[in-house]
């Protein structure tokens, strides 16, 4: 089983630069995608439905052209969910599950702190509600792949300028703590990090300056799965080329 996770920073601007024709030659199972930027009703042309997939959508309704969230499978789902039970969160279209079988996956766009406080308050909410639900999802006896932007590097290993960002939102140490909280404690499993531990590698990069060309970039686009898949977990990559987006598409092999 191979599945994609990408932050396309406008769906059809992704598909304008090529991302749908780079596709096929992935073979990729499911594909997870972040920041549609679009309504669902402006996802049906067929260049943004890709032959062989089915497509799954979970748009902002707070604000047109925003954030946004979307599955394509192979498989049909037995099951697609669009709402986790908090407005402020669902309506900003941040998340859409898809199950098979006793297979989860989730396409899981986490808000972004960077535009100033009021914003970053709202990320360490989410991230104090969405816990207690990643809890669940791990007592369940399910089998979770949660893909996604999370806004948020892990360790000195995601970032190139570690030190100069230890103040800023996506690497403060109140949202690394976090993410020791569900790796450490908790279980959870960083694919990329369990499958590279040395590993230097980064998915998103600012478009100010030369950043993605001197390769000053953050990982903070995951597979992050249950304890159970673990084992399963055989390969991964980054492309960071070609470019469609400021992110990368990160896909992970499964055995």
């Amino acid at each position: 089983m191979r599945i994609i996770s990408f932050n396309a920073n406008g769906i059809r601007s992704a598909s304008s630069k090529g991302f749908f024709d780079w596709l096929p030659g992935q073979d990729a199972d499911i594909v997870c995608i972040q920041e549609t930027k679009a309504q669902e009703h402006q996802l049906g042309a067929p260049d943004l439905r890709p032959a062989g997939y089915h497509a799954f959508f979970r748009d902002a309704t707070t604000k047109k052209g925003y954030s946004g969230v979307g599955i394509y499978s192979r498989r049909e789902p037995d099951e697609v969910r669009t709402a986790l039970g908090w407005a402020d969160f669902d309506e900003e279209g941040r998340y859409i599950e898809a199950r098979f079988g006793n297979l989860s996956v989730v396409s899981l766009y986490f808000p972004s702190g960077s535009s100033g406080d009021e914003r970053q308050q709202f990320k360490f909410r989410c991230m104090d509600w969405i816990t207690p639900i990643y809890d669940q999802w791990l007592a369940s006896g399910r089998d979770y792949v949660i893909c996604g932007d999370w806004n948020i590097v892990h360790t000195r290993k995601d970032i190139r300028n570690w030190t100069s960002n230890q103040k800023n939102s996506g690497c403060l140490p109140e949202e690394r703590a976090w993410l020791d909280l569900l790796f450490r404690e908790r279980g959870w499993v960083d694919s990329y990090r369990h499958l590279h531990p040395e590993g230097e590698d980064y998915t998103w990069w600012s478009q100010r300056g030369a950043a993605r060309a001197k390769n000053v970039g953050w990982r903070i686009d995951y597979q992050v799965v249950t304890p159970s898949l673990r084992d399963r977990l055989k390969d991964c990559a980054i492309f960071p080329e070609p470019r469609f987006s400021d992110h990368a598409p990160y896909l992970v092999e499964y055995a």
